[in-house]
């Protein structure tokens, strides 16, 4: 037990330090390549830190234990826990980290066009993919058809995402790098592709620290008696959702709201699209009272963002709503 408690405490490490390699060179990056901090953050960011939590449900899907049904609970747990996390805890814990200096009352201010189409695109991804557990897993072609619209409506965001880039740096959204990347300040020349190399080792110290604290998470529940559906709702995406908590938190105790939240939207139109599509087609994607009651508070607390942006930014105390949505969720299926 002591061993897992000090590795969950060595990887958390190492995700913190791959954090800071990261995000500094993804700003040096979006600065570079002169897009918008929408692209920065809802793309670049979003897909790269979601590799942890992408890797849990298609490794448990295709590569599992020899109990089929094990690996179903997990893979589905592993892909709508993901979008629960995000829209929730994650939102509610950027909101603690600047509590102190902007105070209950005050706002985050993401770029609000950005902000939101991501919500847009994932509430209505989201809930397609939600419909998709009412079509029997007889029906094949219809579900084949719900998967398509899923990945389509990924390409869809991507290619508007891209397409609104240009007007934003124009507006004054551009990706700004403040300090220089940690390489240069080695002693290497600052440029493209010291850039890219800074970020490959970001990115591969956030899987491989994420790989590690899910590890040790596995054999805490399993002394503990989790079972693999509530592990993989609850517990796992704890440790696979950390890099897009901490990377978050980085930028906004920073100011750079946009990229904040675009790496947590842009994470949820991700994962509430390709990775749904995925499920919809491999597993039996059934209305499980769990399973569907994380999607219902999922819908919910993304519902609330959206209503909450308003022209001047979001209350702080609003994010904090998220929070609670995740902790009543939590101690209804805890207490069944």
């Amino acid at each position: 037990m002591y061993s897992l408690v000090l590795q969950l405490i060595g990887m958390l490490f190492v995700i913190l330090v791959a954090s800071q390699l990261f995000t500094n060179a993804l700003e040096h990056l979006g600065a570079t390549l002169k897009i918008s901090e929408g692209v920065t953050g809802s793309l670049f960011a979003a897909v790269g830190t979601a590799l942890p939590e992408t890797m849990v449900p298609l490794l448990a899907i295709f590569a599992g234990t020899a109990n089929g049904q094990v690996n179903e609970e997990v893979g589905v747990g592993a892909i709508l826990g993901a979008p629960l996390m995000l829209s929730t805890l994650s939102t509610c814990l950027m909101a603690f980290a600047v509590l102190r200096s902007r105070g209950l009352r005050g706002r985050v201010h993401p770029e609000r066009s950005g902000f939101l189409r991501d919500l847009h695109f994932f509430l209505v991804a989201f809930a397609m993919a939600a419909a998709a557990m009412f079509v029997p897993e007889s029906a094949r072609y219809l579900r084949s058809a719900l998967s398509l619209m899923l990945v389509l409506t990924y390409f869809l965001y991507i290619l508007l995402t891209v397409r609104a880039s240009q007007k934003l740096v124009g507006d004054g959204h551009g990706t700004e790098a403040g300090k220089r990347t940690f390489l240069s300040r080695l002693g290497l020349p600052e440029n493209i592709y010291i850039i890219l190399l800074q970020l490959g080792m970001g990115l591969a110290l956030l899987v491989l620290g994420a790989k590690g604290f899910i590890h040790g998470v596995e054999g805490v529940s399993e002394i503990l008696g989790i079972s693999p559906l509530l592990l993989s709702l609850l517990i796992i995406p704890i440790a696979t959702e950390l890099p897009e908590k901490v990377n978050s938190i980085v930028w906004i105790r920073r100011r750079k709201d946009t990229l904040a939240f675009g790496n947590i939207t842009g994470a949820m139109v991700f994962q509430g699209t390709l990775l749904p599509a995925i499920g919809i087609m491999l597993t039996p994607w059934a209305p499980r009272i769990e399973v569907l009651s994380g999607v219902l508070v999922t819908i919910l607390a993304a519902a609330w963002l959206r209503a909450s942006a308003g022209a001047n930014g979001l209350r702080l105390w609003k994010l904090l709503v998220n929070g609670a949505l995740y902790f009543g969720y939590l101690v209804l299926t805890l207490s069944r």
